[in-house]
């Protein structure tokens, strides 16, 4: 049997070794500082956890481990086949982004006031954390369908309805984190497709009021929009000198002893007292990188801020050489969601952010980050492996 393209068996073999091929082109430096983020957060999360559940003291080491292998391997996946595929599902992956958000709020337990889990049996699902790929994948997909207007405030304000729903929707359960990262995606994915400048300052100008409208406005008018724990976390951060120790301002106090406590080179397992008998408060999740810090100090959280550097700056080169627009926009998208969460994590550690309770992208514990950060990335590859297989078949045909 003839095993050439033009036959059927060699055009499966052909379609088979394809997404092998795939495989071979992936962003290795995007690789490297993944795994060396998923290797920082067990080593970190075995010191940190060790005590949290009796008898079990690599309890969470073990989940995050396997939430990473399935994340990589969800990864590898969508890595091997074209991005492209997902512009024609934008209707479906919004409405599906919606429906699981107002599933949460339907369905879900409360949590320290909070809706934001459904509970399965393996593991806390969060939509809100999927939903910022879903809403990269549509929110692109639908600025490509209007790229010959963009110069129009129609299409600004369009957009921006399309990332403000969701918004407000996250914003209901509370969850304001996850709400500035939605924010963020919409602004960055306008940004690269050549929104003009004047939509920006408009869209600021609302910012603005509408800040107004909730930190002064709404509360001096007997209607409080923010919960109150939400405020004892801006209390701290407005007026850290001011705020009491004991409790606003002890998350950030602790914080920043355990990071200060550090100094250059750590305190070692033995020693780090913050992280190891619980003093630094959801060690294992909103203050990962304070436990870093008093373990490792300045050389372990800067590894660890290079690794992001690394993954955020890779995300702006592979932007560059996208083979089309909606690869740019997806890269551009995924590097605003991972430097947001970045900045705001860290921010809120060191006392130049207000704690907004934000994972830190593959070192916080949790499976719906991890996972979900890996399939950006998953994606982020996908854009990477296309660039590449475009150049290739143009030099080919230049050859």
């Amino acid at each position: 049997m003839s095993n050439q393209p033009g036959t059927p068996f060699g055009t499966g073999v052909q379609r088979f070794s394809e997404p092998r091929r795939r495989l071979l082109r992936l962003d290795l430096l995007v690789l490297l500082a993944t795994f060396g983020l998923i290797a920082f957060s067990l080593v970190t999360l075995d010191t940190a956890t060790a005590t949290d559940v009796p008898g079990s003291p690599h309890y969470f080491v073990i989940r995050q481990a396997l939430y990473a292998v399935i994340g990589l391997t969800l990864m590898l996946v969508l890595a091997s086949i074209d991005y492209s595929r997902f512009r024609e599902l934008r209707v479906g992956l919004y409405g599906s982004m919606i429906g699981l958000i107002l599933l949460v709020l339907g369905v879900a337990g409360a949590t320290r006031g909070s809706r934001r889990w459904i509970e399965l049996s393996f593991f806390r699902f969060q939509p809100s954390e999927l939903g910022k790929v879903l809403l990269i994948l549509a929110l692109s997909a639908f600025i490509i369908d209007r790229v010959r207007r963009l110069g129009e405030r129609e299409t600004t304000s369009r957009i921006m309805l399309l990332a403000l729903v969701p918004t407000l929707l996250v914003m209901a359960q509370p969850d304001l984190g996850t709400s500035i990262v939605y924010v963020t995606i919409a602004l960055a994915l306008l940004f690269v497709a050549g929104t003009k400048w004047t939509h920006f300052a408009a869209l600021g100008a609302v910012a603005a009021t509408a800040a107004a409208l909730v930190l002064v406005i709404a509360p001096a008018a007997g209607v409080p929009l923010l919960k109150d724990y939400q405020k004892d976390r801006l209390t701290a951060f407005l007026e850290k000198d001011n705020a009491d120790p004991s409790s606003q301002g002890y998350q950030l106090n602790q914080a920043e002893t355990a990071i200060g406590s550090g100094r250059k080179t750590g305190r070692g397992t033995e020693r780090a007292t913050q992280t190891r008998l619980d003093f630094l408060p959801e060690s294992r999740t909103d203050f990962v990188f304070a436990a870093v810090g008093e373990l490792y100090g300045f050389v372990g959280a800067g590894i660890v801020l290079s690794l992001y550097a690394l993954l955020i700056w890779r995300s702006l080169r592979i932007l560059t050489i996208a083979k089309n627009l909606y690869g740019a926009l997806l890269a551009a998208g995924i590097g605003a969601m991972l430097m947001t969460q970045v900045f705001v994590n860290v921010g809120g550690n060191v006392g130049i952010m207000p704690i907004t309770g934000i994972p830190l992208p593959l070192m916080s514990y949790g499976g719906s980050s991890v996972i979900v950060t890996l399939i950006a990335l998953g994606i982020l590859q996908s854009v990477y492996v296309q660039a590449k297989e475009a150049a290739a078949s143009k030099s080919e045909v230049l050859a």
